[in-house]
């Protein structure tokens, strides 16, 4: 390994799309994801509208601002807001909750996240 840096205000992509945008970048081998959503923003209607299904990519996300629900396929839901760290299994959607936009983290599933409507 060798020493490197990297910066969300130069992200090696960003993936944008209705209500929002991921940025990835990576170091060490690691891609971490910042997800910035619009109060509105769904899942399932601005990013996975075309799969007509639930996401399927694993997540560990760490709240930075806002708060967004989360409900699995089975009908569990919850609300994460700021500080929180969620561990979301495949089979799920998400929503902003309330009118502050939503910002995470993502140190799971983020080099698939939101490419070709995941």
């Amino acid at each position: 390994m060798r020493l490197e840096i990297a910066n969300f205000e130069s992200p090696d992509e960003v993936r944008e799309f209705e209500k929002g945008s991921f940025e990835l970048i990576s170091a060490g081998g690691v891609t971490v994801g910042r997800a910035t959503y619009e109060p509105g923003w769904v899942w399932s209607e601005h990013v996975g509208k075309a799969s007509g299904k639930s996401c399927d990519v694993e997540h560990l996300v760490l709240v930075v601002s806002g708060r967004c629900a989360i409900v699995m396929d089975d009908g569990t839901e919850v609300i994460a807001g700021p500080g929180d760290l969620c561990a979301v299994p495949p089979g799920h959607d998400s929503w902003v909750v309330g009118d502050e936009p939503y910002v995470s983290l993502h140190f799971m599933g983020a080099s698939v996240y939101a490419k070709d409507g995941e």
